[in-house]
């Protein structure tokens, strides 16, 4: 495909919440999706009236094949994704796709090689990546000011309604707790640590269906930096976050889309906030760098995302939790 300039025509597969999140924070900055389909042609309709959205298709098989749209935002089940993204790349669309990305490495490995071949972005829809927050943190981080990150901890805990046929614990809609919230998690820790883990410990407590519900990760990289994530979709936590260096820390409340945090000086106790972008805008930040990144101008850090997949593939392994689509 021919590379645009920015900005991007984008088309949006899907039309549930986290879609209408995109479509109303890009309405707020004055732009529009040009296209949207949906498995249900009255939702893309309804979608598309509600955001003035141009073009609805009624085949979906047309969203991949149409000229006039350079990328895709996916928005459907984990379980879908891979299909979708395929398609898409084999057809020349950049692709931001919702997390988690896949349902495994081997599915992911599959659409990065194809994105490589076709000279396409690919990235997960992962807001930490992109938040104008992190990129601060790291840069006062690579500036020695707080010394070497030691450990990380991060929580996440839902109070989800206990209903074993809904997305969050069916295995048939690829359920569970580290796919849902855990990639968060995860994506965080692997933003600053300076290598992936290659050690793992964890329990877990499966929900009567047999996906992860609450879980226990401990984990540590070559370098000796540690990790410790508790997650769960059966009892409510703070989306709270601590990155212990060596001369301070930094507690990051709400890390998922984080506009602010507090770093504390390890010696004096001295609290520092710090602020950055803007909540809100956390759907805006990751289309702005896919289209930078499609310019040639940005990283989306997809090999993260690789390394994070890797982690809950063989969490999931160790713990049992096979989806149907793995089964065979």
């Amino acid at each position: 495909m021919e590379q645009q300039n920015n900005p991007l025509r984008w088309a949006v597969l899907g039309a549930g919440g986290i879609a209408n999140e995109m479509a109303a924070t890009l309405a707020r900055g004055g732009r529009k999706l040009s296209a949207v389909g949906n498995r249900t042609p009255e939702k893309a309709e309804a979608f598309a009236q509600k955001y003035g959205i141009p073009k609805v298709y009624k085949d979906l098989r047309e969203m991949f094949t149409d000229p006039d749209i350079d990328a895709i935002y996916i928005a459907t089940a984990h379980n879908s994704h891979i299909a979708f993204i395929e398609e898409a790349l084999s057809h020349g669309k950049h692709v931001l796709c919702e997390k988690a990305i896949t349902l495994n490495s081997g599915e992911l490995d599959r659409a990065v090689r194809l994105a490589r071949e076709r000279r396409l972005v690919l990235a997960e829809a992962m807001t930490i990546y992109h938040m104008p927050l992190y990129r601060l943190l790291r840069e006062r981080l690579e500036s020695g000011a707080l010394g070497k990150v030691n450990l990380i901890q991060a929580s996440f805990g839902s109070l989800k309604p206990y209903d074993m046929t809904n997305r969050f614990f069916n295995p048939a809609l690829a359920g569970g707790a580290a796919l849902d919230i855990g990639v968060y998690a995860l994506s965080l820790a692997r933003l600053f640590l300076e290598s992936s883990p290659d050690q793992v410990k964890s329990f877990v407590r499966p929900a009567p269906t047999g996906v992860d519900e609450t879980a226990g990760i401990l984990m540590m990289n070559p370098q000796g930096q540690m990790t410790n994530i508790t997650l769960s979709l059966h009892s409510k936590l703070p989306k709270r976050a601590v990155i212990s260096c060596e001369k301070g820390y930094i507690e990051i409340d709400d890390y998922p889309r984080a506009e602010e945090c507090v770093i504390v000086d390890a010696a004096t106790g001295a609290r520092e906030t710090v602020k950055a972008g803007c909540t809100a805008d956390a759907l805006r930040y990751e289309i702005e760098d896919l289209e930078r990144a499609a310019a040639g101008e940005g990283d989306m850090l997809l090999p993260y995302t690789v390394d994070v997949m890797k982690i809950m593939t063989a969490l999931r392994r160790e713990w049992g939790v096979v989806y149907p689509e793995e089964q065979g």
